[in-house]
């Protein structure tokens, strides 16, 4: 999920390439993050093995290429291919059909293109970070625990074996 520098792997992906800029510019200056560009899903599903943490998505990616695939096809072959990767489709379309489809077929969220859109993408993504340390926290608990429960079951092992050992002897 990250890089060689250690950074998670961030995909904007959106036809409009002034969007996608502005969106890394921002971004940038509140995250540290590998963030790469695409102009298009078709484009963004070659590198999936970058293995992106997070990817952000036009609905529509399809006003410049008439053939290119849209958001939610994308974002279908995005979870084939990189199913924990977290998938915040974006839209100018402020309807609710169009983000019920985003999340059934896997978007983690979904955000309408306004003066608002950055800093709501902003907070999820503080959601996503969060919700990446608490799991990762989880499972080092569950190994400790799981090692305490070898350890307590040796323990066990080893103390009823001397018991049945020193009863033997009367």
């Amino acid at each position: 999920m990250a890089t060689e520098q250690g950074k998670a792997v961030v995909f904007l992906v959106d036809d409009e390439p002034i969007q996608n800029e502005m969106l890394k510019d921002y971004l940038d200056e509140r995250f540290n993050f590998d963030i790469r560009t695409f102009e298009s899903g078709e484009s963004a599903l070659r590198e999936m093995n970058l293995n992106p943490q997070i990817v952000v998505l036009d609905f529509h990616l399809n006003s410049h290429l008439p053939d290119a695939q849209n958001g939610v096809e994308v974002l279908k072959k995005i979870k084939e291919a990189s199913p924990n990767a977290r998938v915040i489709m974006l839209s100018g379309q402020d309807k609710l059909d169009v983000a019920v489809d985003s999340m059934k077929f896997g978007a983690y969220d979904y955000v309408v293109k306004g003066e608002t859109a950055f800093s709501r993408m902003e907070n999820i993504m503080n959601n996503i970070n969060e919700l990446t340390s608490i799991r990762a926290a989880n499972q080092s608990y569950k190994r400790v625990i799981n090692f305490l429960w070898g350890a307590i079951g040796v323990v066990v092992v080893v103390s009823l074996f001397l018991v049945f050992k020193v009863f033997r002897r009367y």
